[in-house]
């Protein structure tokens, strides 16, 4: 028999819908996980009017996740083997719906719930008392945390006395084919480009950084609001949106630079992989684990929150062009041989759900084991009762 997974996403990331007429699939490579041995589901986002859009978004922001959303998609849920999540906004919710539908943590015929946390880490010692309960209550409820990165697994040690595994997210190579580069002149002024939407960005380090200086041409494409006090004549500040107007943009720059404050989540990975992915010298902030996926040598890496040390990174790679096409050459081939790709990273996930089957099964016969061995001893003292006279 196949294994029925679940794959519970984000409210507006439903592969019916997301980015309609690519065919890409689903967000993230999950369906490259899709054989005669797994059969996956998807969850669904539900039309609702503006009032009942305002409700859930509501409960969002007072829980910390979707619920509404979830439970939603709550049957097909309980229908499956495993459920599969993203990020602990879906994997929260996820374990109150189950705990909430009776399928507790252990019950042998539940959905097993693998848990990917992406900022829940960033994020912990923030928390309250009555929200680090409930998250604390909930994270019981899932049998496998998986992160994607290392500095990430190891806080659930810390944090929840939970062993995870870390799992290496992935490229889409479709969209972005993996061309290792032949030649590198730079542009004068240089043209940098720096793109993200994630909270840990550091946009104020890259301005002090590169901002009214005519040696430099910065566009920064973000949805995030930039303070006033940080425009600068030369940094362009825009949202450059879909993938079209993202590859113009990586096609335009002669280095990518993605600056960042201290985290363990790897913000940045996927700026770094479509860049190594087209052949683009990057520099970095040296947090979050992207040495996971990227050692140095690969690409140039600074401290945080310190703009000369970026400076001299991106100076670095103007004055040796040699040096700087020989690191992108090899992020190009680093990808490759690491396999940093969705279908990778659907394979990541079906080899965790593989070893959580196989534990169960292994649990199930331990069970039986132990009641067949406790029958047994039943059954071998009732003669001896019988013959002290039933006592």
């Amino acid at each position: 028999m196949s294994t029925k997974v679940h794959v519970h996403l984000f409210y507006g990331a439903d592969p019916r819908f997301y980015r309609q007429g690519d065919n890409i699939g689903c967000l993230y490579g999950y369906h490259h996980a899709e054989s005669d041995a797994f059969k996956l589901t998807y969850s669904q986002d539900a039309r609702e009017s503006k009032p009942v859009r305002l409700l859930r978004r509501a409960l969002k922001a007072a829980l910390g996740f979707d619920f509404i959303h979830t439970w939603r998609n709550r049957a097909e849920m309980l229908r499956s083997d495993v459920i599969w999540t993203h990020t602990e906004q879906e994997w929260l919710s996820t374990a109150l719906m189950l705990l909430l539908s009776g399928r507790k943590s252990g019950d042998e015929a539940g959905p097993l719930l693998l848990a990917q946390s992406v900022w829940l880490l960033d994020k912990w010692p923030s928390y309250g008392i009555v929200r680090s309960w409930l998250y604390r209550k909930l994270i019981a409820r899932a049998d496998q945390l998986t992160t994607l990165a290392s500095e990430n697994a190891e806080l659930c040690k810390r944090y929840f006395q939970r062993e995870a595994k870390s799992l290496h997210y992935g490229l889409n190579t479709r969209d972005f084919p993996v061309t290792a580069p032949t030649a590198w002149k730079p542009h004068a002024p240089l043209r940098i480009a720096a793109i993200g939407n994630d909270r840990d960005r550091d946009w104020e380090t890259l301005i002090r950084a590169f901002g009214n200086d005519p040696r430099y041409t910065v566009k920064l494409a973000t949805r995030r609001r930039i303070p006033a006090s940080l425009r600068a004549t030369n940094v362009e500040i825009a949202l450059f949106s879909g993938i079209v107007k993202q590859r113009e943009l990586y096609d335009w720059a002669d280095v990518i630079v993605v600056p960042l404050r201290p985290n363990t989540h790897a913000s940045g990975i996927t700026v770094m992989l479509e860049a190594a992915a087209l052949g683009k010298p990057m520099v970095a902030t040296n947090v979050g684990a992207l040495q996971d996926y990227f050692p140095a040598g690969e690409a140039s890496y600074v401290p945080p929150f310190n703009p000369q040390a970026l400076r001299d990174a991106v100076d670095r790679l103007v004055a040796e062009p040699m040096e700087a096409l020989r690191q992108a050459q090899a992020a190009a081939s680093g990808l490759l041989s690491r396999d940093l790709t969705t279908q990778h990273y659907a394979m990541q996930h079906v080899r965790v759900t593989q070893d959580m089957l196989r534990a169960r099964a292994a649990s199930r016969v331990r069970s039986a084991a132990g009641m067949a061995t406790a029958a047994g001893v039943a059954e071998a003292e009732r003669p001896a009762r019988q013959s002290r006279g039933g006592l």
